[in-house]
């Protein structure tokens, strides 16, 4: 049974009332209770469908009640808050565009660009799927149409900006390799040669970035999402930049900075920034350096509050040695211990449970390396509210 059945009566009847006795974790006892009144086929449908909204709150915000998914369209969906910062970029640049969409998928990249003005056509080779985008715009009262058809097969003459989101999984697994993805990297990269946003997995190699395309590597919420590359008109003509969201603080320069001793406070900094090769931006906001040139931690004497970086007060350097450790634990009466790492190959969980932590007080260890040796440093979270941007 597909989305489609749930989209006129009896279907949308049985998923309204799927939607309003739903509860996480009852799903059997729901489909025996509606199976007394609907159709069975139609009650699983429904049930998935009401389960599937409801994980898609964390993506979508109040917009999930209303909107319909399919599992592998709402797990490669982008999450609302990234999509939004990338559609304000292009209306704000190209005001009212025509934009086409790739592989749109369920419709998420479509519902923000057609809310930030744009006119959208989104093409999507699965027709239970583009059917899916195509209910997406109308339930939301949003403009635009959805294609059944392929990317590379599209006429992208008519649009003034072109969006794609290539398929980074085969076989039910995640492809880390760009190379793999799907359409292939060299219709990716023709498109660059055009306007148009593409959005990659956040681990692409930047020699494999073409020139003149801007690398814009996005977190949400301290989480890094994604890396969108930027051509044509939509080029501010920078190479890298990274920017942090839901504040939107972006950096785009990576100044020389020296490497030294530790200093009074050690900043990690955001995963978008490391991504983009940026760590020595956070160096320059905190008038600081490297704990070591190939690791990303950053040190200061004193305590700048940044967005760009997690900070930390140095109270001691301890011998990164097992027996050492698990002293320190017992004595300082540690119960809750963060451990951060860079630059070691150490699994944080193994370790803090060699280490036993008991008791009331919390801490922070991070082991990292300066040159060829490992080094612990227990800390203190600094905890500072930045105002939004």
């Amino acid at each position: 049974m597909t989305v489609t059945a749930l989209l006129d009566r009896p279907g949308a009847e049985v998923l309204a009332a799927a939607c309003a006795e739903f509860r996480p974790g009852s799903e059997l006892q729901l489909v025996e209770k509606l199976r007394r009144r609907y159709d069975a086929t139609l009650v699983t449908a429904a049930v998935t469908q009401a389960a599937l909204r409801h994980r898609a709150v964390a993506k979508f915000g109040p917009d999930a009640e209303r909107m319909y998914f399919t599992p592998d369209g709402l797990e490669q969906a982008t999450r609302t808050t990234v999509a939004t910062h990338r559609a304000t970029r292009l209306a704000t640049t190209m005001p009212g565009a025509t934009m086409v969409d790739l592989g749109c998928g369920i419709g998420g990249d479509l519902i923000t660009a057609a809310r930030a003005g744009l006119r959208v056509t989104g093409v999507e080779r699965d027709p239970e799927t583009a059917a899916t985008a195509r209910a997406n715009l109308s339930v939301l009262g949003l403009p635009g149409d959805v294609l059944v058809g392929d990317a590379e097969s599209t006429d992208l003459t008519p649009y003034d900006v072109v969006f794609a989101d290539p398929a980074r999984r085969a076989d039910g697994r995640r492809v880390f390799d760009h190379n793999a993805y799907s359409p292939p990297w060299s219709f990716v990269t023709a498109l660059l040669e055009r306007t148009a946003c593409v959005k990659v997995a956040p681990g692409i190699p930047h020699d494999a970035i073409p020139e003149s395309v801007e690398a814009e590597w996005i977190s949400d919420a301290g989480e890094v999402k994604e890396a969108a590359l930027w051509s044509g008109q939509l080029s501010t003509g920078i190479s890298r930049r990274a920017t942090l969201l839901p504040g939107g603080a972006t950096v785009t320069d990576a100044p020389d900075v020296d490497s030294g001793p530790v200093g009074q406070y050690i900043y990690e900094p955001d995963g978008a920034v490391v991504r983009a090769g940026l760590v020595t931006a956070v160096a320059a906001v905190v008038d600081g350096w490297l704990l070591d040139p190939r690791i990303a931690y950053v040190t200061a004497a004193k305590y700048v509050p940044t967005p760009l970086a997690s900070s930390y007060e140095v109270l001691e350097e301890l011998p990164y040695k097992e027996k050492a450790l698990r002293a320190w634990v017992r004595q300082q009466g540690i119960g809750t211990l963060e451990i951060k790492k860079r630059g070691v190959d150490l699994d944080p969980a193994q370790l803090r449970k060699k280490l036993a932590p008991k008791g009331s007080a919390q801490a922070t260890l991070i082991v990292t390396r300066i040159g060829r040796d490992a080094v612990a440093y227990s800390c203190r979270r600094v905890t500072t509210t930045l105002p939004v941007a």
